[in-house]
């Protein structure tokens, strides 16, 4: 299942997660932010169970902003495990 989300307080505008029907991560993309670092964790993701990246990564803050781009990624997780 492929779920898109717009994201909110970052410099990054969208993330992609495509999940398995275990909840386990097959792809995440995200589009804008700091270019490397986001395809670090996003390949870190991959094979990883939804429900322990979001507890890893969800509540992350960037500097000041009260998110994150992996709280962001996080949110995307958890509204994809929502709709399966």
């Amino acid at each position: 299942m492929t779920y898109e989300r717009r994201n909110r307080g970052t410099c990054s505008v969208l993330t992609k997660v495509e999940l398995n029907n275990d909840h386990t991560i097959e792809k995440v993309e995200v589009l804008g932010g700091c270019n490397g670092n986001l395809k670090g964790i996003c390949q870190l993701l991959k094979g990883m169970k939804a429900e322990d990246a979001i507890a890893r990564m969800k509540g992350t803050t960037c500097g000041s902003k009260p998110t994150s781009c992996p709280d962001q990624i996080s949110l995307a997780l958890q509204e994809a495990l929502e709709r399966i």
